[in-house]
């Protein structure tokens, strides 16, 4: 029963870190945004955050699916 909450708790700062940095992302992709709208060249800085958010989103989404698989296997 321990194992399973710690999966729960896992799963819930997992959740919570997404949340993080999608809005982190979020800021960057507004940024890009503007300028797309502007039709000038965004910054290097905001291209460069948007793409380390993204992939640090999809890296902690995997993360999430692992302990969501852990924790069925435990259900069974």
């Amino acid at each position: 029963m321990s194992k399973k909450k710690d999966l729960e708790k896992a799963i819930a700062e997992s959740e919570m870190e997404i949340e993080t940095l999608e809005q982190k992302r979020i800021r960057s992709q507004s940024s890009l945004l503007n300028a797309f709208l502007k039709h000038t060249e965004p910054s290097p800085e905001d291209v460069q955050y948007f793409n380390i958010y993204s992939s640090l989103i999809d890296l902690e989404r995997e993360n999430l699916r692992k302990l969501h698989d852990e924790l069925d296997k435990l259900g069974d």
